[in-house]
């Protein structure tokens, strides 16, 4: 259960009046409702408030859910008033500079005062348009029906994307409040806001809802329960906000660390009569010379030896450290215009074409033949390792890795993602990697059988990290 679906749900059993339990010597909302009737009276007959044409009862069919025989449904103006706030005109608004609240303003969690606009208003508009302690704010827009409670003594207005409710009867808005936070977690707002793309709860609307009214001891109770279970659910959202960070990282967080012990030797054991990473190497530097002396390959720059403080960290005795440059033939593709790469292959463009991350489209032609390990070179992503076979084109950006040896291609890819080659691109807008300086960069070289046992591992262990996804 998500964080706002437990706080709905215990919003819902208390506008249910299952939060807390029905007291009789409280009274029922009947006496409550018939109470705030005569208050209402006096004032419209004081002038104070309008006289409203009688609503019909609630029926069956419209009530949202279940409520207590001590409760009674109601619509807003029959226990309270609303007024949208005041429309401001910069060019035709006269009278004195004064504060007014707007949607921007009002939150579930209370009244932010940190962006508080002004505005002109008359005395007459001040007098209509004035907060009073205990005034319920309704966002009419936006996030409709985001509320809060004005809770303060201080000059304050509000402005027509909010509605301002003030209760008759000694109410406690602050139950109602939460009415309406449960009412929009829920789904009932949405039924009566009206448009399309962009909804409102207009002044008809926000009538229109039935309400549930417990007496006033009651709602008291009510809103001291859900204060007092507030914090446990801001303490399970945190809970739950790591888990589930936890849970979208588990995957790629095993993967790499599936890949560490790779690298390091402990995903699977060493084995004496496989050999070692040395005589590979030295395979390894033999076929190289051969392919230079007959001119199949260019001669490598002499490459630094390696000394103790480089290694990062231990690996077993039979492997060996070297140097990406010493075992590997790495070589960056050709140019190549985007106008000439198709988003799909056909038979005029049947050709992969790799470029800094990854396969870009399809081209006509092809500048590689085989089984290749490929890093990206060029862009946010450089340091990206796939994978290329058969006929494809390498682009610019496209590091080809060629292997000698025997030495396993899969191995190849997956030690070169372990190494977490994108820390050694340059620092600028456009990240780079140079194939001299990847050259450089140490790996460790396990024998031959181990290599393709490591393979083994991963590849049975790795699709398990992407099920988890």
């Amino acid at each position: 259960m998500t964080p706002q679906e437990l706080k709905n749900s215990i919003l819902q059993l208390a506008i249910q009046g299952k939060l807390v339990e029905q007291r009789p010597e409280e009274g029922t909302a009947e006496e409550l409702y018939r109470q705030i009737q005569v208050e209402k009276q006096t004032l419209i007959q004081a002038g104070k408030i309008k006289n409203e044409k009688p609503l019909s009862e609630i029926t069956d069919d419209e009530k949202p859910f279940d409520i207590p025989e001590s409760w009674m449904w109601v619509h807003l103006n029959q226990i309270a008033e609303s007024s949208l706030g005041k429309t401001l005109d910069k060019a035709k608004n006269t009278g004195e500079l004064c504060p007014y609240l707007c949607s921007i303003n009002v939150y579930w969690k209370g009244i932010s005062l940190e962006t508080v606009k002004v505005a002109k208003f008359t005395e007459d508009d001040k007098f209509k348009y004035h907060l009073n302690r205990g005034d319920l704010l309704i966002c009419e827009g936006g996030d409709v029906g985001r509320s809060a409670i004005w809770n303060s003594d201080e000059e304050m207005y509000y402005q027509n994307a909010l509605h301002r409710v003030r209760f008759f009867g000694g109410i406690f808005s602050s139950y109602f409040r939460f009415v309406i936070e449960c009412y929009k977690g829920i789904g009932i707002l949405d039924e009566y806001s009206k448009g399309m793309t962009i909804k409102h709860l207009v002044q008809n609307s926000l009538y229109a809802m039935w309400l549930p009214l417990p007496p006033i001891a009651e709602q008291k109770r009510i809103v001291a329960k859900i204060e007092e279970l507030m914090p446990l659910i801001d303490r399970y959202e945190q809970a739950w906000t790591r888990l589930e960070d936890f849970n979208k990282r588990f995957p790629s967080d095993m993967q790499k660390s599936l890949l560490q012990l790779a690298i390091s030797g402990k995903l699977v054991e060493q084995r004496p009569e496989e050999g070692t990473g040395e005589e590979l190497y030295q395979k390894i530097q033999t076929e190289k010379q051969s392919l230079i002396r007959s001119g199949k390959l260019k001669k490598d720059k002499p490459l630094p030896k390696i000394t103790e403080e480089e290694k990062p960290f231990d690996i077993p005795e039979s492997w060996k450290w070297v140097r990406i440059g010493s075992i590997f033939n790495l070589q960056a593709g050709k140019n190549i215009t985007s106008a000439d790469i198709y988003s799909e292959a056909s038979l005029e463009h049947s050709y992969p074409c790799y470029g800094g991350d990854g396969c870009r489209g399809f081209v006509t032609t092809y500048n590689r033949s085989g089984h290749y390990a490929i890093i990206g070179r060029q862009g946010a992503l450089c340091g990206n390792v796939n994978y290329a076979s058969g006929n494809f084109y390498a682009t610019e950006h496209a590091v080809v890795v060629e292997q000698f040896a025997g030495t396993s291609v899969l191995w190849c890819g997956y030690f070169l993602i372990a190494l977490n080659l994108n820390q050694y691109a340059t620092a600028t807008a456009q990240p780079g990697l140079a194939v001299a300086n990847i050259n450089q960069v140490l790996i460790p070289l396990p024998p031959l059988a181990e290599q393709k046992r490591i393979v083994a591992k991963l590849e049975s262990l790795l699709p398990l990290c992407d099920k988890l996804k």
